[in-house]
């Protein structure tokens, strides 16, 4: 994991300290079989994937002066439970991140995985996971200060919008064949403003039924 980390800083994308010590804590090996340590997306099944390590680093700086000890944050698409555990590590363990997956099996296959060397933090319900559609966000640990999405939308949820805290952040790729990373704010009076950082190409955040069918 160093040596990937190493790789990142080299190239430019890795620039943050906080972001490189969280994703130190988070060995990507216990969340994909395959070429853990290649910058390159990997397969977890059900048409889903692992994001590449590079796309993590711009996940979490995008989202960095949000991530405040304490804080409550949602991750829609949790998949592989990667970047779950890596938000967690960014607010030092202290809110709660809420990890939501509407396959089961991908809810077990990333419960798995955090297992395995992060068990303390669901037994402390630090980190939450719901079997259910993420495009509805989960009002019960709502508002959050954080929305990461794993998936690209047609359009942005409104629900997820409405369960945004004042002062919040979202990070969520929006689009079909033309995608765009969106960072969508909501200011301290409720008012939204969002900004394209980047041409992206993510899975869809759809139905469990189109999922299953791969499209």
């Amino acid at each position: 994991m160093e040596g990937l980390l190493q790789d990142l800083k080299r190239c430019g994308v890795l620039n943050s300290n906080k972001v490189y010590d969280a994703m130190k804590q988070v060995d990507r090996s216990d969340f994909t079989k395959y070429n853990a340590y290649d910058d390159s997306p990997q397969s977890i099944s059900y048409n889903a994937t692992i994001s590449a390590p590079h796309m993590h680093c711009h996940a979490l700086e995008y989202l960095e002066q949000y991530l405040t000890e304490g804080a409550h944050i949602l991750d829609v698409g949790f998949g592989s439970g990667y970047l779950t555990v890596a938000l967690s590590k960014m607010i030092n363990d202290t809110g709660i991140v809420v990890g939501i997956e509407h396959i089961k099996e991908l809810y077990e296959f990333g419960e798995k995985n955090i297992q395995k060397h992060h068990k303390n933090l669901l037994d402390s319900k630090k980190i939450i996971l719901v079997n259910e559609d993420g495009r509805k966000g989960y009002k019960t640990y709502a508002p959050y200060k954080v929305i990461h999405v794993g998936a690209a939308a047609e359009e942005v949820p409104k629900e997820l919008i409405d369960q945004l805290d004042k002062n919040g952040r979202m990070f969520i790729p929006v689009g079909t064949y033309d995608q765009w990373i969106k960072v969508i704010d909501k200011d301290k009076n409720g008012n939204i403003s969002e900004k394209k950082v980047m041409g992206v190409r993510y899975v869809p955040l759809t139905s469990k039924e189109k999922q299953l069918k791969g499209y």
